[in-house]
């Protein structure tokens, strides 16, 4: 079961997003079927597996056969990826060790597209229980190196403008709350998305 708080913190996301999104009006080429962001596997905490599962398990009883074609997918997605993947591949856990994590991620059997994503009509099937990865993708995002953008907004910007409209996140304590909650019960370490689905009601433990 979900921690009764992300609720809180997925509106904070959200709510960021919604402000980032006005202020760059014009610089954001987010849209529905725009998914290039949906290709390439990347890593996601056990609380947005166990979003995304608890979801999945909600689109089972609601749309059974949209759910089964997502999990059709997923299972694709994870024999591809588990002779090579850099973990448990039984469970789906990652290994914490990052050399390993950025082999796998240059393979090109990565690239795929994500399992959630639907082929026909360009949309994520699950797109509010999306990870936080997602939620926060598109505008200007404060990282170590600086302000990381994705590669079609904000094209031809200012410095400026760029600053202007960058995400301003205040979730990092919520998140990492959640996270040791999930943790002292048994729940933690990362995943990708397709074992989370995979998982069917609960994330790789």
């Amino acid at each position: 079961m979900l921690p009764a708080r992300d609720a809180q913190l997925v509106q904070i996301v959200d709510q960021a997003l919604a402000g980032a999104t006005a202020r760059g009006a014009g610089w954001l080429a987010c849209r529905p079927g725009c998914t290039p962001c949906c290709h390439g596997v990347f890593r996601i905490s056990a609380l947005d597996a166990l979003r995304l599962s608890t979801a999945l398990l909600s689109l089972r009883d609601a749309e059974p056969e949209r759910a089964e074609a997502l999990s059709e997918r997923a299972r694709a997605a994870v024999a591809l990826l588990a002779p090579a993947f850099p973990g448990d591949a039984a469970t789906g856990r990652l290994s914490t060790e990052d050399e390993a994590w950025d082999a796998f991620a240059d393979l090109p059997a990565t690239e795929m597209a994500c399992p959630v994503l639907d082929p026909e009509s360009g949309r994520c099937t699950l797109y509010n229980a999306r990870p936080m990865t997602c939620r926060v993708f598109g505008p200007p995002v404060r990282g170590e190196g600086g302000f990381g953008v994705c590669e079609l907004c904000y094209v031809g910007a200012s410095e400026e403008q760029i600053l202007a409209g960058a995400l301003r996140l205040d979730h990092e304590d919520l998140e990492a709350s959640l996270d040791r909650e999930l943790a002292e019960a048994g729940r933690d370490g990362e995943t990708v998305v397709a074992f989370a689905l995979l998982s069917g009601t609960e994330p790789p433990a």
